[in-house]
């Protein structure tokens, strides 16, 4: 078997959603939670200096993968040809053991109801029988994803196998590789409390913010919606807010 994988560049990604609603259409996956390719945001630092951080996941067909290990029902297998990690829908009782143990939230659900079966990535397979790129992969405008065999991938984009907040690699050896976000950096130095006075005032209404610059650079933890990564996500309402923005 040669295992495959895919490869995600975080500085290319700027959370279109392409993706996921590429993915949602080819298999016919109703509008909501069930998103086996899912695009997370969150934000970042304070005026004037933020950020948004941007994940675009499926999942990590990894060579351990503790989901079919935590499946009593064995409807979780690893397929020979390409190392995917598939679900046998007719076996799924919807006991969500292997959403709780898979590490990034790969195990998706349409709804909190019990009994729900689980879904997931598939990895394209259908496509890659008739030598198709998956459809994340053939669908990304700024080309923040690759696909193809997993050591092809690692000698041209290195060995990154966790970004951000994402959990260990070690646990699950996950085939899935990444290039993140080099570090922000001012590139042209300025005043920053005489850029925040400029910016204020809004000529024939309003101004843009009330206070003074405390008001848009000091502010509590719960301001922002989501101020971290957040891959594993329990219910619908979680997910939903996870892995949607004004953007799409």
């Amino acid at each position: 078997m040669t295992q495959y994988g895919f490869f995600f560049d975080q500085s290319r990604c700027y959370g279109c959603k392409a993706c996921s609603v590429a993915c949602k259409d080819w298999y016919d996956i109703a509008p909501g939670p069930e998103k086996w390719m899912s695009v997370y945001m969150w934000e970042k630092g304070r005026f004037p200096n933020p950020s948004i951080g941007i994940l675009a996941f499926n999942c990590g067909h990894c060579d351990n993968p503790v989901c079919a290990a935590a499946c009593e029902n064995g409807a979780i297998f690893k397929e020979d040809k390409y190392g995917a990690v598939l679900i046998d829908q007719d076996k799924c009782k919807g006991d969500r053991h292997c959403f709780e143990a898979c590490p990034y939230g790969a195990p998706k659900f349409a709804s909190d109801d019990p009994g729900t079966k689980m879904s997931k990535c598939t990895m394209c397979i259908d496509r890659l029988e008739n030598d198709q790129l998956p459809l994340c992969v053939a669908s990304c405008p700024m080309r923040a994803l690759d696909f193809g065999p997993i050591d092809e991938l690692r000698e041209k984009y290195g060995n990154v196998s966790q970004i951000e907040t994402m959990p260990s690699p070690t646990l699950t050896n996950p085939n899935w590789v990444a290039k993140a976000n080099p570090p922000k950096e001012q590139l042209i130095p300025y005043d920053v409390k005489k850029a925040i006075e400029l910016t204020k005032p809004r000529t024939g209404t309003d101004d843009v913010f009330e206070g003074d610059l405390a008001s848009v650079t000091e502010f509590d933890a719960d301001v922002a919606c989501i101020s971290e990564l957040r891959m594993k996500n329990a219910t619908v309402a979680e997910v939903m807010a996870a892995t949607s923005s004004d953007q799409g």
